[in-house]
């Protein structure tokens, strides 16, 4: 027997709902009738929506970096323990809420002095959308923006030790 029930319908009825997980889960129809592409689940966990939220934020020029200040201190700290998950990086300051079909963005940036913080806000949002909704096939409902800091031209990063720089011996 072929399962017609579609996407709006198996939303509506709690089928496909996986509550508290962390992974929106979209169903498509099932059955000899269905397009190939249709037939099955796909599950996209919360972090990858938060990579892919993390590399478009940083692909629009004015941003300097990502998270708060206490937030790139521990990130910095934690790159720097063996086995401390060296690729968090990509989702400091990046916060996500993903349901069934939606998803909700909350980013925390630093932006470069002298860019004007409303537009580089605007061509934030308007990338990770893009970039979310294309990946995923999720809709976007919001991207939220904190603006933490504006990095001043002559502030200098902390530089990475060079390699037996700073070890004891």
């Amino acid at each position: 027997m072929t399962d017609n029930i579609t996407s709006k319908q198996a939303s509506s009825t709690g089928s496909g709902d996986r509550p508290g997980t962390g992974v929106s889960t979209l169903k498509g129809r099932t059955g000899a009738g269905a397009p190939a592409e249709t037939r099955g689940r796909t599950a996209i966990a919360d972090g990858v929506v938060a990579k892919i939220a993390g590399m478009a934020t940083r692909e629009v020029p004015g941003i300097h970096n990502l998270g708060g200040g206490m937030a790139r201190a521990f990130g910095a700290m934690r790159e720097r323990v063996p086995g401390g998950g060296g690729g968090g990086g990509v989702t400091r300051g990046v916060k996500v809420e993903v349901g069934e079909r939606q998803a909700a963005v909350d980013l925390n940036i630093v932006v470069e002095y002298g860019v004007s913080i409303v537009d580089v806000s605007g061509d934030v949002r308007s990338n990770v959308i893009g970039a979310v909704e294309r990946m995923t096939g999720l809709e976007v409902v919001e991207v939220n923006i904190a603006v933490d800091d504006v990095h001043l031209p002559d502030e200098e990063e902390e530089e990475e030790p060079e390699a037996g720089e700073n070890r004891v011996r």
